[in-house]
């Protein structure tokens, strides 16, 4: 029964995508019968079309040429491409993930180490209330033309614009998972003579887990959120740069692949997110089995 409910999931999810593609597909040819009925926005000027977007794809992947010859890549076509064109789709998805990793990574950590500490320390958390208070109502977008000023149009301005929308998301989640341990686990753990450290160690960071793992598919959402705002301020590579290109030469279908790519790699990261998780949290599930 589960494995027919899966597949019948599954099966709904093919039959929308398909009605969807379909009706982005040919839906605007309808407009002149039935004009009332087709919405401005289907027109293939602001958001292309899937076989136009297709087609683009494999301009901007170099797998095949303007022309629409297919680039070989044993007579060589396919790495001249690559050569010609530095901002290539493939190079600017391995940098923009690149920058969305080592974003994510250490708003991860410094958020966790964070939360950590000021979770357990009621006279530190106290102090920084005020200031952790007022830097989180800056919109973490508006600082983004700050630090590409700061640190430049190079990755580093990209990773540390994904730190600070990162940062604060862990920070919460990890703060409020340290307060809200029960005090009896605490306690008998300091009636085992357990010190400090251990208590954190063995008490503290496994019960806030769940906690973080709660930030964290959001938090990669946020992560690519934050590289693309960089790119689209100032970037010399990067999907967000094929963005900006696109919209200047009124290219819709070049701008759609490139939010296709990005939709496509977020939904990979969340799932790997999940599995972690699974992974890493497989003791509740047999907690609450037992």
């Amino acid at each position: 029964m589960k494995r027919y409910g899966t597949l019948g999931t599954v099966g709904w999810q093919v039959l929308i995508c398909a009605v969807v593609l379909s009706v982005w597909q040919w839906g605007y040819d309808l407009r002149t019968r039935l004009p009332w009925l087709v919405p401005d926005l289907l027109d293939p000027y602001f958001i292309s079309k899937p076989s136009m977007i297709f087609d683009n794809f494999l301009i901007q992947s170099c797998l095949t040429s303007k022309l629409g010859a297919f680039n070989s890549w044993f007579n060589g076509d396919f790495g001249k491409c690559l050569a010609r064109n530095e901002n290539n789709l493939w190079a600017a998805t391995a940098i923009t993930l690149k920058n969305t990793f080592f974003g994510f990574v250490t708003g991860v950590v410094s958020g966790f180490v964070a939360g950590l500490i000021l979770g357990r320390s009621d006279r530190l958390s106290a102090i920084f209330q005020p200031f952790i208070t007022a830097v989180n109502s800056i919109p973490r977008i508006a600082l983004a033309p700050i630090i590409v000023l700061a640190f430049g149009i190079g990755d580093m301005s990209k990773i540390v614009t994904s730190w600070i929308v990162v940062v604060f998301l862990v920070f919460f989640n990890t703060f409020e998972g340290a307060r809200s341990i029960d005090e009896g686990f605490t306690n008998a753990a300091r009636l085992l003579g357990a010190s400090e450290w251990q208590i954190t160690r063995t008490v503290v960071i496994p019960s806030t887990m769940a906690w973080v793992f709660a930030s964290l598919t959001p938090a990669i959402s946020f992560a690519l959120i934050g590289v693309i705002v960089g790119e689209f301020i100032g970037a010399e590579r990067g999907i967000g740069r094929l963005i900006i290109e696109s919209e200047a030469r009124g290219e819709a279908s070049g701008m759609m692949v490139a939010v296709v790519v990005l939709m496509l790699v977020g939904v990979v990261l969340s799932a790997i997110i999940w599995r972690l998780q699974a992974y890493l949290l497989r003791w509740q599930r047999q907690r609450s089995a037992e």
